[in-house]
């Protein structure tokens, strides 16, 4: 399965935060989800690129900085179908919870 380190600003610390992500390609995007596995809140890397969208992503030791943007109701569709067909298992998370699950799309900049 395709993993990227995402490395974010603490929203509340301002340090470097890295989290494992898996991901979907969209074109020249990347695509990453906030499903915590279905539970009831949020991640903390979500809120992070809420409060600031710019952020890196190292894919097989190459650090790219990206630009996240969220995608919301008719845009996150198809986005999270994407990362359906990369592990299944979102699927169920999406079924685990009553929140909206976070999805964003990562641009090189």
């Amino acid at each position: 399965m395709p993993v990227l380190l995402l490395t974010t600003t603490g929203a509340t610390t301002g340090l470097p935060r890295t989290t494992p992500l898996l991901y979907a390609r969209d074109g020249d995007h990347l695509l990453v989800a906030g499903s915590n596995f279905g539970q009831a809140h949020h991640p903390a890397w979500s809120g992070n690129l809420l409060a600031d969208p710019e952020a890196v992503v190292t894919i097989g030791g190459t650090a790219i900085p990206v630009v996240a943007t969220p995608l919301h109701g008719d845009e996150a569709v198809p986005a999270y179908r994407k990362l359906e067909q990369v592990a299944g298992a979102y699927t169920k998370y999406r079924s685990r919870t009553d929140r909206e699950i976070r999805v964003f799309r990562l641009r090189a900049v």
